[in-house]
């Protein structure tokens, strides 16, 4: 009876043990990740989880076909800066040359986009060796070829195997190694890539393309995505790094950030559209005003015609994908311009305003009331002195009644292609302006709450007075005038009191790294100042003035808006 019990347990037990071993077997190597670890996004996905590692990979493919597609109808700014490095000591490394490329991708026209910045040539001899190498690569189609993992991506050309699971950010990912068959053509991805575990899109990956010549490699790259809009991921970041110790020319290495926004730009062309469909009711009476006069008089009519050219200034700058939107930047940068205004008890005509250019050449200029400064040189001001040192400049020139131009209050003379904007605004002043902002600038600054800390700012343009024969294309600025370089350096008289740089003084912060203090939204174009937490240096190398550093975003989802807004914005049931 016993024996005749067991063989009956063994019948029925026997084959669901071997299912649900092949279940956790699967589970475990695939990445699937089991329907108990899915939560709220089981009831979002439309189509079912997968099954299979097999099934991932099929649906990994398939998204990110769709993302050329998307691609290949959007027109992104890409912005591409570049530094070749060269080791000062055992440890540590400098820039020594850089290119800069700021371009609109557009497919239809070609990999390469339409360029907004002409590409300059090498400037130095002595590296156009090291320069050649990467020239390939690093032109703007190399560039925009590593914003999608393959063009022509099929499983036949690909051995894709199961790593792990683990988040970037909030957004649990499946990691994946993909490795190029040794039939497939050259040009095949080789690395790793992170798939977000929702609708199984790619969010990062990682590595190189294989098979090169020798004299044509392709660099190593780094490329993030980010979730611009529910269920849309586009790419935002691109970090390139090689290193040349192995081909015996000491250790000479190259690092690139490459930054893309300006996704929804028709919302900057658009803004007067949505005004005009809003319906405004005035409950008040009208009344006759011709017995009175309401025409503005001459000093107040200059007044206008001036803002009139500002406004259109910034508009176009704004169209065009380089002028960031107003937001809590601007709100910081007026706290430290109304220091300087009520501590000089400055009277002026109309109120100061402050925007952000979003490239990163580092500049400031003004235009009317408005100073506008670079998110390139608000990353690298170490601290509040040197950025009202900044401002109090440009507000110099706007004490001193330093005029703008008055022809762009005409609207046809902004009516031009965006990629020729470079050419036609220029708001650099004369040397003579720029002296007296300097001398004006000084009172200001003598006067203000930032008295104390100004050699923190003088220590900052001895830094960039350094650094400006190695890295022109950082320093130089397209729209208004440079801070270092020439003749006529910024700020001299305060340069004059900084105190010499120690390199190995871990407590002296001269300038701080790339990428480190502002952060802007690629879809639309809006920025904000970073919140990560300040890390304590160890090493003299960490301070890492106007480098360019890696990439690393705290990934988060968009969730989709309940079924019931969406209705009701579409006025459906």
């Amino acid at each position: 009876m016993r024996v005749q019990w067991i063989m009956w347990a063994l019948i029925v037990w026997w084959p669901w043990s071997f299912v649900a071993a092949q279940q956790a077997s699967t589970t475990q190597f695939s990445g699937i990740v089991p329907a108990s670890e899915i939560g709220p996004y089981v009831a979002s996905a439309a189509p079912a989880t997968p099954g299979s590692f097999d099934e991932v990979v099929d649906r990994t493919i398939e998204r990110e076909h769709q993302l050329v597609s998307q691609l290949s109808a959007l027109r992104p700014m890409i912005e591409t800066y570049v530094q070749s490095m060269k080791a000062d000591s055992e440890d540590s490394a400098r820039p020594i040359r850089d290119q800069y490329f700021l371009r609109r991708l557009d497919l239809a026209s070609g990999p390469g986009g339409i360029a907004f910045v002409a590409d300059r040539e090498p400037v130095r001899k002595r590296e156009a060796k090291l320069i050649s190498l990467f020239a390939q690569p690093l032109q703007p189609a190399g560039i925009a070829r590593m914003l999608v993992l393959d063009t022509a991506l099929y499983k036949k050309d690909y051995n894709f195997i199961f790593v792990r699971r683990e988040f970037l950010g909030e957004v649990r990912c499946i990691v994946i190694d993909a490795q190029p068959r040794t039939d497939a053509a050259p040009g095949r991805f080789a690395g790793r890539i992170w798939v977000e575990d929702h609708d199984y899109t790619i969010v990062r990956f990682n590595g190189t393309y294989s098979g090169h010549a020798a004299n044509s490699p392709y660099v190593h790259f780094d490329s993030w995505r980010l979730n611009l809009q529910p269920g849309v991921w586009l790419p935002a970041y691109v970090y390139s790094e090689e290193s040349d110790s192995d081909r015996g020319w000491g250790r000479v290495h190259m690092k690139a950030q490459t930054r893309l926004w300006g996704y929804d730009l028709s919302a900057a062309g658009n803004r007067g559209n949505q005004e005009f469909t809003r319906i405004m009711v005035d409950g008040r009476v009208a009344k006759d005003q011709s017995g009175t006069s309401s025409d503005a008089a001459p000093v107040a009519a200059e007044r206008m015609w001036e803002h009139q050219a500002e406004d259109n200034a910034l508009e176009r700058l704004e169209k065009a994908g380089l002028l960031a939107p107003s937001g809590n930047v601007d709100t910081v940068l007026q706290t430290v311009i109304s220091n300087l205004v009520i501590s000089n008890n400055l009277t002026l005509a109309s109120d100061v305003r402050s925007r952000v250019l979003i490239t990163a050449p580092l500049e400031s200029f003004s235009v009317g009331h408005t100073i506008v400064i670079s998110r390139g040189l608000l990353d690298v001001l170490p601290d509040e002195a040197s950025l009202a040192m900044v401002l109090a400049h440009e507000l110099s020139h706007i004490v001193l009644g330093h005029r703008c131009d008055t022809e762009l209050a005409f609207n046809d003379r902004i009516l031009f292609p965006d990629e020729r904007l470079f050419q036609q605004l220029d708001f650099k002043r004369p040397q003579a302006d720029e002296d007296a902002a300097d001398v004006k600038a000084l009172d200001l600054l003598k006067n203000s709450p930032y008295k104390e800390a100004l050699p923190s700012a003088a220590l900052f343009l001895r830094a960039l007075a350094v650094h400006a024969p190695e890295l022109p294309n950082l320093i130089r600025p397209h729209l208004g005038d440079g801070f270092a370089g020439g003749p006529n350096p910024r700020m001299e008289a305060l340069l004059s009191t900084a105190p010499q740089l120690d390199e190995q003084r871990i407590d002296q912060i001269a300038a701080l790294p790339l990428g480190g203090r502002i952060k802007l939204d690629p879809w639309s174009d809006s920025v904000e100042m970073v919140k990560a937490q300040p890390l304590t240096l160890t090493l003299a190398r960490e301070k890492m003035r106007f480098e360019i550093a890696p990439f690393f975003p705290y990934l988060t989802r968009i969730a989709s808006e309940p079924a019931e807004r969406v209705a009701a914005v579409s006025g459906t049931k």
